[in-house]
């Protein structure tokens, strides 16, 4: 995730460094054209690129908005993921007697609570289309990791795996049946949270409405130079390139915006959350919580350009 204080003016621009490059020639080009070769002296009505800039506007800022409500949709449902996961560790820990009951109950609400931890990031990187099973050893038994890669979907069988250990309490008495079916409804608000950020995921913004608003706002960059020249001379380039500028990072954010699980830096912060969640999870069982080494040294690296993932 970008972290605002720390965006540098080089990043930014660095986003469309191409089409300000083609841009800046090609305006330099038609400024000299225009001085020096009196049947290239072509201008046309200032009003004709600003109207197709207007419409170019309102088409951009319509999905500049769509781009933005998917971003949020999918900070919105992994605040959720990160809610129902301290939801499920309480849960453990308040119905289940870890104080007085056998070393069985507290390992039965360790294990849980330590897959629950697992399945964040799991799921975090199963969004983003990289190896879900990585570092899960450290969070689940060997038994259970052996038995989750038989699956293609790991969360899914995290979640089975949850379940069947919810079942197993049940029949030897640490819950009962009410605080079964609320440990359950958890597990089923969990599950409806991941199949949102899957459906943010796999519903692919129309391309065509992103090739459409790229051609008209190539050909309103094109036009520009002639309904300024006439009046500007050759200090159309500089304002070319800087309405320019503004048009493409617009494009740009958009772009990004729309799919937020793409391991970028503008995605949503999902193994920031998954690690505020192993920490408060860490925290209930009365662990001592220390930032893992690997995350941590990725976190750090990535600072130096200017986001954390």
């Amino acid at each position: 995730m970008l972290l605002k204080e720390n965006i540098p003016i080089k990043y930014i621009f660095g986003k469309i460094r191409k089409e300000l490059i083609l841009v800046t020639i090609y305006a330099v080009l038609i400024a000299l054209m225009y001085k020096n070769f009196h049947f290239t002296r072509i201008s046309i009505p200032i009003a004709v690129p600003t109207i197709l800039g207007t419409v170019i506007s309102l088409l951009l800022a319509f999905k500049s908005n769509q781009a933005y409500d998917r971003w949020w949709e999918a900070r919105t449902l992994w605040g959720g993921i990160l809610n129902e996961s301290r939801t499920l560790t309480r849960q453990l820990l308040t119905f289940v007697d870890t104080n007085y009951g056998s070393d069985e109950e507290k390992a039965f609400c360790e294990r849980m609570a330590k897959r629950q931890i697992a399945w964040c990031y799991s799921l975090s990187r199963h969004l983003r289309t990289q190896d879900p099973l990585y570092h899960l050893e450290k969070w689940i038994s060997s038994e259970d990791l052996e038995y989750v890669k038989n699956y293609t979907n790991i969360p899914v069988a995290l979640l089975e795996l949850q379940g069947n250990d919810l079942r197993h309490a049940y029949k030897l008495g640490w819950i009962n049946e009410f605080q079964q079916v609320e440990i359950d409804r958890t597990l089923t608000r969990l599950t409806d949270l991941m199949g949102g950020c899957e459906r943010i995921k796999n519903t692919i913004f129309p391309a065509t409405y992103s090739v459409y608003i790229h051609f008209s706002l190539v050909l309103f960059i094109m036009l520009l130079p002639f309904g300024l020249i006439e009046f500007f001379g050759i200090v159309e380039v500089p304002l070319v390139i800087a309405i320019s500028c503004s048009f493409f990072l617009i494009e740009k954010m958009a772009i990004h915006l729309q799919d937020p699980f793409e391991n970028m830096p503008t995605d949503t912060p999902t193994t920031t959350i998954s690690r505020t969640a192993e920490r408060d999870i860490k925290q209930m069982l009365k662990q001592a919580y220390k930032a893992d080494e690997k995350h941590s040294g990725a976190a750090l690296a990535s600072s130096k350009v200017f986001y954390i993932l």
